[in-house]
């Protein structure tokens, strides 16, 4: 099984989007816009709670609540390297 990187910092973008620091020091941009079609996802539309993101503790992924979250594979295999 891989083993990726772990999150170190996420920031919330405009567009639903999210620049993602790994401890890597890689940054990539992870668009959650496709997300929100899913019930799970759907309430991330909802910009205050969308930029409530946190990386979670020990770098496992993101999360907004106890029921939105997103893993750090998810994260790294998904998101576009960011313009350094």
């Amino acid at each position: 099984m891989p083993i990726y990187p772990k999150v170190k910092s996420v920031e919330p973008l405009d567009n639903l989007c999210l620049l993602v620091t790994f401890q890597n020091e890689a940054k990539k941009i992870y668009d959650c816009s496709p997300l929100t079609k899913s019930d799970v996802f759907r309430d991330l539309t909802n910009k205050a709670l969308f930029k409530m993101v946190k990386a979670d503790q020990g770098g496992y992924g993101v999360s907004w609540n106890d029921s939105i979250d997103l893993s750090e594979s998810e994260l790294w295999i998904n998101g576009q390297l960011a313009e350094q």
